[in-house]
């Protein structure tokens, strides 16, 4: 078992963190629980940051099925909830006539980590605290002013506390058009002990007016990194 052990220490580099010898080292290793991806199906439009999002085509005749607000795509290991959000009248003067306005839905899209699952040892999350990375990146779809949020909370063992959390929710500059991959990443360090868990929630906006138009992401991630980060 020491092989394993020492295979873990050298290849991760974790000279100095917790390793105690009642734990089966050979499972750890070959989990590779350290720079490793943990989330699940982190693609599931099919498309590569590094290629450009493909840009939306347009019906050569609109629509006159009922509204959608979901998109296609394979969400298999997400869970997800489509959220439609009421028309915005507020820019419309009195007695004006509307006949077609835009209508936006949130679509939600979460997973929740389990990193002793994962292959994670409580003495390396309470006492060493690696860095939790986390990355993400969605399409400058130019729909709206607001068309991404992220929330990450790492939770303990009960899943309800919170021990660290970070939001985001950038407003696009729609001034000039650029349709391409803005990426969003964030580093937990430092977080105390207790993490078990790691909830991962993105928002992306889609529109509907006689066709669906959605914003996509790809690559998303949360990596845990054998960087010791307490202090």
């Amino acid at each position: 078992m020491s092989d394993w052990k020492n295979k873990c220490e050298a290849e991760w580099s974790l000279q100095g963190a917790p390793m105690p010898d009642s734990l089966d080292w050979k499972s750890i290793y070959e989990a590779k629980p350290l720079n490793r991806n943990l989330l699940k199906n982190t693609s599931p439009f099919g498309l590569s940051k590094d290629i450009p999002p493909p840009e939306p085509e347009l019906a050569d005749m609109p629509s006159h099925g009922p509204p959608r607000f979901t998109p296609e795509g394979d969400f298999g290991g997400w869970t997800t909830n489509t959220e439609v959000l009421p028309y915005d009248m507020s820019g419309i003067p009195p007695n004006v006539v509307v006949c077609h306005m835009p209508q936006f839905s949130w679509f939600s899209m979460e997973q929740i980590v389990d990193l002793k699952a994962e292959g994670l040892w409580e003495e390396l999350l309470d006492d060493f605290q690696p860095k939790i990375v986390i990355n993400d990146w969605y399409e400058e779809s130019q729909l709206h002013d607001f068309i991404y949020e992220l929330h990450v909370k790492l939770l303990g063992v009960d899943k309800s506390t919170v021990i660290a959390e970070h939001s985001v929710s950038p407003k696009d500059d729609r001034s000039n058009y650029s349709h391409t991959w803005k990426e969003v990443s964030h580093v937990f360090s430092g977080y105390g002990p207790g993490v078990r868990y790691v909830h991962f929630t993105h928002r992306l906006k889609n529109s509907f007016m006689m066709e669906f138009f959605s914003t996509k992401f790809t690559g998303s991630s949360v990596m845990v990194e054998p960087v010791k980060t307490s202090s």
